[in-house]
């Protein structure tokens, strides 16, 4: 469904279900997804990701380490007009060898058509659809999945949303070591993530070192690997793109942050060469919140919001989405820990379904920049319409089907009084010199 908004109008509708007015059914049983190792050179775990302007990269695991890293696509069932060559990888961890994992770029690609594709010149073929060029645009968003019922339950609700790219702030498969649960998410996830771009940052599940023996991170850069390159960014861990008129940061909140690191110097940078007038939208993703007041994971984002928030307001952003805390919460626009109609709308979202639980426990009172707070499984879904205004809806898995628990019309800062354009060529003059 689409909104049309008139841009002489703002709108602000809010649905705020209490959590105490709301009786939570009784838990469902987590499931466990098994793996069984296929040897073949069939492609599995495929997710395709947004690789820089008109293409995409694809990216599945085979066995078979004779398999090729080549996909051929086209428009029509069957009939693939155009291939690509790409390149593989692969990891040991412990006693843990992973399959042969490929990663090929597609395109140039038209906007907002399907495309069918097959992975290795053999297997099923699978079909996706590019996000279009302008708005609307739907995102959907989740955070802190894991392999339960309730994660499947997410999948099922996210999977009825018409929405064109998966936004996912940290903390992916929970594999936590146990290597094979890395290929039991892949597969998982392949129906959704195969059909629609799925863009990810870092957890602190995805660490997974071992000292002395086994770097960070070594397991996600190696399977999910983003468009850090093609954002001038020298870390898989921290990026950006650009899609249908919206700018998006993903940010890593295990990496070092602090003023002259390199991750603040490139965030710096993307910041600096950001044109609202192309992309009047400027969202923020990472794992741990800033604004959160669940007595879980407090303080933890204390050093990064010091540092970065500064940064993000003078840029004028929109809407920062986190995860880590296993609940949901919507602030107020907020900056240096109170509200302020010029900064970003802050989003916890960290309850795909994990396996360690909700975290139930608020703080009272509750803060006054923190607008609707509950500790129940869901979704988020975030239409934008045009530039200057998007819908937010988030939506509880407690029910059978996914309801609309909280819902919000948001206005661009572009288009409010908050002087965006000045700020931000300030900022621009002053990280770029002259």
């Amino acid at each position: 469904m689409r909104f049309l908004v008139p841009v002489t109008i703002v709108l602000l509708i809010c649905v705020n279900v209490a959590a105490s007015d709301y009786v939570r059914p009784k838990p469902r049983k987590n499931l466990e997804f098994p793996w069984d190792r296929k040897p073949s050179s069939q492609p599995q775990q495929v997710h395709v990701s947004l690789a820089g302007d008109k293409h995409m990269r694809v990216t599945w695991v085979t066995s078979d380490k004779s398999s090729p890293s080549m996909v051929g696509y086209g428009t029509s069932a069957g009939r693939y007009d155009y291939m690509a060559q790409g390149d593989s990888t692969s990891y040991s961890y412990v006693l843990y060898k992973s399959g042969k994992i490929h990663h090929t770029v597609i395109g140039p690609l038209e906007p907002n058509t399907v495309y069918f594709y097959r992975c290795g010149g053999e297997g099923p073929e699978f079909q996706l659809k590019t996000p279009p060029a302008q708005f609307p645009i739907t995102f959907a968003v989740a955070g802190d999945l894991g392999q339960t019922g309730w994660t499947k339950s997410t999948l099922d609700h996210i999977d009825k949303c018409k929405y064109e790219v998966n936004l996912l702030p940290g903390d992916l498969s929970y594999a936590d070591y146990m290597q094979h649960k890395w290929d039991t998410f892949g597969e998982l996830v392949q129906p959704l993530a195969s059909a629609r771009p799925w863009m990810v940052t870092q957890g602190n599940h995805e660490k997974e070192s071992i000292p002395f023996l086994m770097d960070e991170f070594v397991s996600y850069n190696s399977r999910w690997k983003m468009p850090y390159e093609e954002s001038g960014s020298s870390s898989n861990l921290y990026y950006s793109f650009e899609v249908a008129g919206v700018h998006v940061i993903m940010l890593g909140s295990y990496t070092d942050n602090d003023p002259g690191s390199d991750q603040y110097n490139w965030l710096k940078a993307d910041l600096a060469k950001v044109d609202r007038e192309r992309t009047p939208w400027l969202i923020v993703l990472f794992h741990v919140p800033w604004y959160n007041s669940n007595e879980a994971h407090q303080h933890e984002g204390d050093d990064m919001m010091a540092s970065m928030e500064p940064l993000l307001y003078a840029s004028g952003v929109d809407i920062v989405f986190t995860g880590h805390v296993h609940a949901y919460e919507r602030t107020k626009r907020v900056n240096n820990g109170k509200s302020d109609p010029c900064g970003a709308v802050h989003i916890t979202i960290g309850d795909g379904g994990n396996r360690e639980g909700l975290a139930r426990k608020y703080k009272d009172p509750q803060p006054e920049w923190s607008v609707f707070r509950e500790a129940s499984f869901g979704h988020g879904e975030f239409q934008i319409v045009n530039s200057s205004h998007s819908l937010w809806t988030w939506h509880r898995n407690d029910d059978d089907e996914p309801v609309r628990s909280d819902q919000v019309w948001i206005t661009s800062l572009m288009s409010s009084g908050c002087r965006v354009e000045k700020r931000h060529d300030e900022l621009r003059k002053r990280l770029m010199g002259p």
